[in-house]
């Protein structure tokens, strides 16, 4: 059954560009007040002002959702200030291409902390009060890279995996509830998150998505009710190639990668 926004609370986090600014936005179109988090406040105070257009009593909050002690404050304030929270967009996250011969312990730790246990934290604090009004959305922004064991981002690619585990689990866990839990897989969209430093060059074979094609993704399981949702639609497809052979599949992504090498080399 559809989940209306209108004269809802959605929470949407890594809001001040790309997808979740496009989500926030979208979602500020449709009748919803939003709070917007993310860590640069010029960026973000120009989204609020975009989603102030729509919806007049939306709020934001900078912080930099790796502080424990920010994110402590942050879930507090959140239900008091929005009314409570009906909606959970978790899509803040942070890349981490590096070959796992040169990947340290704090890389993974940082990609870990950002990508799963952030989103999980900010569920788990929200969850209390979508159970007591009896109804609910948390969506959890994955990535095709958690299915598909994306070469060159084994921290990344794990941190995913154990996002969208979490949320498969709770949402079993939740049956009857009226709270649901999605995930939502994108491949590469077009957005500066791929232009993070500190991080190896990207090694993609398809063009990437326009960011309104993702915030599509992201707002379609609200209508859909799908557990599980890719974008573009054909990763399902690849993802069902590799559950059924694994080994082989990863052998097909191993030669592409020597192929790619042979290329740059030549």
């Amino acid at each position: 059954m559809p989940f209306d926004l209108s004269d809802r609370s959605v929470v949407v986090t890594g809001a001040s560009s790309g997808i979740g600014a496009a989500v926030a936005v979208e979602a500020a179109r449709r009748g919803a007040r939003i709070g917007l988090v993310a860590r640069r406040e010029a960026e973000l105070a120009a989204v609020l002002d975009r989603c102030r257009h729509h919806a007049p009593r939306s709020e934001m909050w900078v912080c930099d959702l790796a502080d424990a002690a920010r994110l402590d404050a942050l879930v507090h304030d959140l239900p008091e200030r929005l009314g409570g929270v009906d909606v959970l967009i978790n899509n803040a996250g942070i890349p981490k291409r590096r070959h796992v011969t040169r990947l340290t312990p704090a890389e993974v730790d940082a990609a870990t902390r950002i990508n799963y246990l952030v989103p999980v934290h900010l569920a788990l604090a929200l969850l209390p009060g979508m159970l007591e009004r009896g109804e609910g959305r948390i969506i959890n922004v994955a990535s095709v890279a958690a299915v598909l064991s994306s070469p060159g981002e084994s921290a990344y690619n794990a941190s995913k995996a154990a996002l969208t585990v979490w949320s498969e689990t709770a949402d079993v866990d939740l049956d009857g509830t009226g709270v649901r839990v999605h995930v939502v897989h994108p491949g590469v969209v077009d957005t500066p998150l791929f232009d993070v430093p500190d991080n190896d060059d990207l090694v993609n074979p398809v063009d990437p998505i326009p960011v309104g094609e993702a915030a599509a993704a992201v707002l379609e399981p609200l209508e859909s009710d799908a557990l599980i949702t890719y974008v573009p639609g054909y990763f399902a497809d690849l993802a069902r190639a590799k559950a059924d052979d694994p080994q082989g599949f990863l052998e097909g992504v191993a030669e592409w990668v020597r192929d790619e090498r042979g290329d740059r080399s030549n």
